[in-house]
């Protein structure tokens, strides 16, 4: 999903004691900006070539369609041999099984076991004895991991992983680092549905907009923040349409297809890992479900449009109104 937010090249304009920067890329699959304020023209030149760097060594790393990528490594031999993995790769598998855990399966990275087959540009999507044979194979217990070795091994000859619901949201969270690492105070890191904000925007709170799911020149809210992560999962970023029925990326473990309870959800959170695999997590759960399990959460905030295209907000919200 993109944000309703200002997409340039890199430029600056002046304010009374530093510069704001931009520059805009396209990496992951997706649109990617990173916008921050820097008194030093040079830092900021430095920061913008990092920061698209930090994205592009990502997407190398965690890409499914990258032969040489180390999660194509992964599904290639992991059912054949335990695969010795980098440290940034085994602490991501292993963040996504404990969200696995924690939203009883809703967050599955072995979504790929049936999603691999599924072409979005090209309108094509599993058969149902295909379907069939392989949604047994989603099941995030069938990845075994070995701290000690750093390895992953799959126990389902099936199985396939995709970081789909979380790779962006590290990105996110990986570029924020750096810019803080160079005492950058004031910063906006966007990836696709993922975006990240510290600090302010010239002394003012940032401002973010979630589309409308069904009409994207509209918005359905518009957002001031500050010192926060915000994900959206939608049901319009990747899909097709054939016989009145909506496919899109965002699959249901339990049934190989798409989830159809919502058409987008909107974490607020913390991080951008966090909110990007709750994003993923909650449209998949669906209003009830999900809404449940944030509200019991602290510093978690949502927003879903269900699938009648009513808004419904977290009750922190609420109360906040």
């Amino acid at each position: 999903m993109k944000l309703f937010v200002c997409i340039t090249v890199l430029f600056f304009t002046y304010s009374s004691d530093a510069d704001w920067y931009e520059h805009s890329f396209d990496v992951m699959g997706t649109r990617a900006k990173v916008e921050f304020e820097s008194d030093s023209k040079k830092l900021a030149a430095m920061l913008v070539k990092r920061v698209e760097d930090e994205m592009n060594r990502i997407d190398q790393l965690m890409s499914p369609f990258k032969e040489t990528s180390e999660l194509s490594k992964i599904n290639t031999m992991a059912f054949s041999q335990p695969v010795e993995i980098s440290r940034e790769m085994f602490s991501l598998l292993e963040k996504s099984l404990e969200y696995s855990r924690f939203t009883s399966g809703a967050f599955d990275i072995t979504f790929s076991s049936v999603g691999y087959l599924y072409d979005y540009r090209q309108h094509r999507m599993p058969s149902n004895s295909d379907k069939t044979r392989l949604k047994e194979s989603i099941n995030y217990r069938s990845i075994s991991l070995n701290a000690n070795q750093s390895s992953v091994r799959f126990l389902d000859k099936n199985t396939r992983i995709d970081l789909g619901g979380i790779a962006k949201g590290h990105a996110v969270d990986q570029c924020i680092g750096i810019l803080l690492n160079h005492g950058i105070k004031n910063a906006f890191v966007n990836a696709g549905g993922d975006s990240r904000v510290i600090g302010k925007k010239q002394d003012r709170l940032w401002y973010i907009g979630i589309r409308h799911p069904r009409d994207e020149d509209k918005l359905i809210v518009n957002l001031p923040l500050e010192e926060v992560s915000i994900s959206t999962s939608g049901d319009y970023e990747r899909f097709f349409i054939k016989d009145n029925v909506r496919y899109h990326h965002i699959i249901d473990p339990k049934t190989g297809d798409s989830a159809r309870h919502t058409q987008s959800v909107t974490i607020l959170a913390s991080n951008s890992v966090d909110a990007d695999a709750l994003s993923t997590s909650i449209f998949v759960m669906g209003v009830e479900d999900g809404m449940k399990l944030v509200n019991q959460m602290t510093s978690v905030s949502a927003i879903i449009i269900d699938q009648q295209g009513k808004m419904i907000i977290s009750n922190d919200l609420t109360n906040a109104k």
